[in-house]
């Protein structure tokens, strides 16, 4: 087992919200709960916490102008992430014990597609002021869901150029065949070359087949010293995958036993940081707190 305490996160917020039929699974993803249903944001944040999670995650994770150019609100992006970054700090304020939040700084473009990563100028000055906006509300920030190595560098810059104070932590996606590196093709030494200059406190993959992060881990573990993590999904994304487009993904089944077996190899590994992505929900997440 890891040397390290374990830290829980959250699960997914979008999927779950969808299994709870509060939103379609297309448009602007899970920035149309914060408009149509900001009651049931605070619920599934509730519901992580109750089942045992220590960290929760913003819901800005579509808060982002590409989504919201969809319903012509690209301008609306701070506001939005601003409420989403209030909806999180107040859920944890309202806990009976300490809960963090840890402020999403997600793709700029399309989940998983490192072809469609925007310039660096152009990324840098998005993710700078995002980071401006939740400052104020969360504890740490995660990078999240990269799918390139470029990707994670220019939400780490930006992170570390605007507040120096908060601990950062990056997350990068992974291709789902194990050994494979991350989406875009890199290996897991060059995705950690790329953000090494901004001292990232804490490494994780996520939204990612659990057999491909375990390789990863292994990989990681022998490059850093620093905390490592993880938080995978229930679905396998092709090639080409957008949130809109025709390309289907496909649901993985994984039971109760199935999660925790990972969750226990993990931890065998050294893996300290630990949660779910899509499609992982309250259940899990309380199986894995449970576990401590």
């Amino acid at each position: 087992m890891s040397n390290k305490p374990l830290k829980v996160l959250d699960g997914g917020m979008g999927s779950e919200l969808i299994a709870r039929g509060i939103m379609p699974s297309s448009g602007l993803w899970s920035a149309q709960a914060l408009l149509d249903s900001p009651k049931a944001v605070m619920q599934v944040h509730n519901d992580y916490i109750q089942a045992g999670a220590e960290v929760i995650i913003t819901n800005s994770y579509s808060t982002i102008p590409s989504y919201l150019a969809k319903a012509g609100m690209s301008e609306r992006y701070e506001d939005l992430t601003e409420i989403a970054a209030k909806m999180a700090r107040a859920a944890a304020d309202a806990a009976d014990r300490s809960i963090e939040v840890a402020g999403c700084l997600p793709p700029l473009s399309e989940s998983y597609r490192h072809d469609l990563v925007p310039s660096d100028e152009e990324g840098f000055a998005v993710y700078a002021n995002l980071v401006t906006v939740l400052s104020p509300w969360v504890d740490l920030y995660l990078c999240e869901t990269m799918s390139s190595a470029r990707e994670a560098a220019n939400a780490a810059r930006a992170a570390r150029s605007v507040d120096t104070s908060k601990p950062l932590w990056v997350a990068w996606t992974l291709e789902e065949t194990p050994g494979g590196g991350l989406r875009s093709g890199e290996s897991i030494a060059e995705a950690l070359a790329a953000v090494a200059p901004y001292s990232p406190d804490a490494y994780l993959f996520n939204c990612t087949a659990p057999e491909a992060i375990s390789v990863a881990l292994e990989q990681i573990l022998k490059l850093t010293d620093k905390p490592v993590g993880a938080y995978p999904n229930r679905y396998h994304i092709p090639p080409g995958w957008t949130l809109d487009n025709d390309v289907g993904t496909e649901y993985r089944e994984m039971s109760v036993e199935e999660f925790m077996h990972y969750i226990t190899t993990w931890r065998t590994m050294g893996a300290s940081v630990l949660g779910g992505c899509c499609g992982i929900g309250p259940e899990l997440i309380a199986a894995l707190a449970a576990s401590r």
